[in-house]
């Protein structure tokens, strides 16, 4: 398992069947310059100005988020994603995700998500899809903050479906305009916006989008929602009756508008992880500093091993998130730039080539989303029955946290996605899952590694040992039930956390080995991946254990059965990790903050 140079891997998915560690990933530790520069001024944006402001902006103040919002874009950072002709700054997609988790440091949610609605699915449709008169009339403001935008799917009885959403288009007798009839719910800006991506069926079944502005005749803009959480963001229905939008305000296509939803939405999921990483990174910190502070028996009750098991936990899982973030858009990005700028249709490949690694997407999305659901939770915890009260951030974040799990697809149709896509690739040979099984009984015969040859020797046997495990299990459930494994949606979840598992393994291992010679918190990091590889590997063994049974009805056959034993017992580590654990969480509190 020697290294290679090579970072161009072409489609999502191919982790599967390829050795651990064998290709360097993109990560924190290879930011360049620029990285980390706009990571140092976002960060500090998000401390002077956005901080001392969370309490207001929890009060709905419209005046004080649009304010905070053409601050950004005067530097620049709306603009990331958008062409530099039509007032963008055309960074790339690694920036994009530093922004977005720098603005999250920030301690609200809330503006945080008028943000990223914002630069991410207010605005890509119009990038990617939009006719250069349209990117003319509408980018510039919107790069500037003078203009906020709004994206508009979801409506009352299509959510998760959202291809059967009823609100429809007709072309005019006179054939200026398209009358929109219909209604949107839950849209984030919603009352704020002078720019909406709305998304409709065109004669009944051609589903499309089209750009709609503020003061179109017809167009009526719903109460705000009264909401658990995230209460400083504007969250509204929007109404259509008889609304007149003029012809040229189609985006792209009639009946493309599957592939505008998506491919915004892609860009939406792992710009989402970016925000909940970032998040979370700041309720550690609230954690250890209340852990730090707080008496009880006679010490900090940072001493006490429960407490040291729940800070470790937090940030060995903010880690990995971290890790697999950083790890997809560097892939999304190397694919970017392998396209002709020249192209008239450039935009347009970037989507797609966001769309070739939807599975990443959705996993970062997943993964993200339950990470700060697991630091809110324990951060809380760890604050006790203060935690519980409203002068302690940690209860707004409990609240404003609960809905990452829902928009930008709810995890369950991300988990979907996931399973739906791996299959597709099997299925149509982009990934040789047979021939890559073929390999499974000399991989056996091998012995197992000198672990003093590599630092992480024996956490890349043993999660060679899990991909074979994994590819055999998904074989197994694709011969038993093909196309309608989809519909085996408990098979299909457990299956999705079990690549999602491998691929943020073999992550958290890449950027650890890289991380060697690039910081002096190496060892922790090493340490971080041990915990995070063995713990993943006893999940993906009782996971496969789960799907196996269903697979089989409760009856593996011998021999398949003996070769899963044979692979277990080599994702078998026998790592120590409460020690780990405590030596992490005594480091973290000598950096008192999040440092990696």
């Amino acid at each position: 398992m020697t290294d290679t140079i090579d970072l161009k891997i072409k489609s999502g998915g191919q982790w599967l069947i390829s050795p651990v560690a064998n290709t360097k990933v993109f990560c924190r530790e290879t930011f360049t310059e620029d990285h980390q520069d706009i990571d140092a001024m976002i960060q500090e944006f998000a401390k002077d100005r956005i901080l001392p402001n969370v309490e207001a902006i929890d009060k709905l103040d419209k005046d004080l988020s649009l304010k905070l919002l053409r601050e950004m874009g005067e530097l620049g950072l709306i603009g990331v994603d958008a062409p530099e002709e039509y007032g963008g700054t055309d960074l790339d997609k690694i920036t994009s995700c530093i922004v977005i988790e720098g603005i999250s440091r920030g301690g609200s949610p809330s503006f945080s998500c008028t943000f990223s609605v914002q630069t991410g699915i207010g605005s890509m449709g119009i990038v990617f899809f939009g006719t250069p008169e349209q990117k003319q009339k509408y980018l510039p403001k919107m790069m500037t903050g003078e203009w906020v935008g709004a994206y508009a799917l979801t409506e009352p009885s299509a959510g998760s479906d959202a291809l059967s959403g009823k609100t429809t288009a007709v072309l005019s007798d006179d054939g200026k305009h398209y009358i929109l009839n219909g209604e949107k719910q839950f849209i984030s800006n919603g009352s704020w916006a002078d720019v909406f991506t709305v998304l409709v069926q065109v004669d009944g079944d051609k589903f499309s989008g089209f750009i709609v502005d503020r003061d179109t005749e017809g167009f009526e803009i719903g109460a705000e929602e009264k909401k658990m959480g995230m209460k400083g963001s504007s969250t509204t229905p929007l109404i259509f009756t008889n609304a007149k939008v003029p012809v040229e305000n189609l985006l792209y296509k009639v009946g493309k508008g599957a592939t505008i939803a998506f491919n915004i939405l892609n860009t939406g999921r792992y710009k989402l992880a970016a925000a909940c990483i970032g998040g979370s990174k700041l309720g550690i910190e609230h954690a250890i500093e209340y852990a730090l502070n707080r008496r009880q028996f006679g010490q900090p009750i940072a001493n006490f091993d429960a407490i040291k098991g729940k800070i470790a936990d937090m940030t060995v899982r903010v880690y990995a998130a971290d890790s697999m973030l950083y790890r997809t858009v560097g892939l999304i990005q190397d694919t970017i730039d392998e396209l002709d700028k020249s192209d008239p249709d450039y935009y347009k490949k970037m989507g797609e080539a966001h769309e070739r690694f939807a599975i990443e997407a959705s996993m970062a999305k997943v993964f993200g989303s339950e990470t700060s659901n697991l630091v809110v939770d324990e951060a809380l915890q760890i604050h006790g029955g203060y935690g519980f009260i409203e002068e302690y951030p940690l209860a707004r974040a409990y609240r404003d946290d609960r809905i990452n799990r829902i928009w930008e697809g709810t995890n369950e149709i991300n988990r979907a996605i996931n399973t739906g896509y791996m299959m597709k690739k099997v299925l149509m040979e982009e990934i040789s899952l047979r021939d890559y099984l073929k390999g499974v009984k000399e991989f056996l015969a091998t012995e197992s590694p000198d672990i003093e040859e590599d630092l992480f020797q024996s956490e890349k046997f043993a999660l060679e040992s899990a991909k074979r495990l994994a590819s055999m299990v998904f074989h197994e459930a694709l011969c038993e039930y093909g196309q309608d494994l989809k519909h085996e949606q408990q098979l299909s979840e457990a299956l999705a956390d079990i690549f999602t598992y491998i691929y943020t393994a073999g992550s958290v291992i890449s950027r650890a080995r890289q991380s060697q010679s690039s910081n002096g918190i190496s060892n922790m990091s090493s340490v971080i991946a041990r915990i995070f590889t063995a713990e993943s590997l006893l999940e993906v063994k009782s996971l496969s254990n789960i799907c196996l049974n269903k697979i089989f009805m409760d009856t593996v056959p011998e021999n398949f059965n003996d070769t899963v034993f044979q692979l277990e017992s080599r994702m078998t580590l026998n790592t120590d990790t409460i020690s780990l654990k405590q030596s992490l969480a005594d480091f973290m509190y000598t950096q008192n903050n999040y440092p990696f």
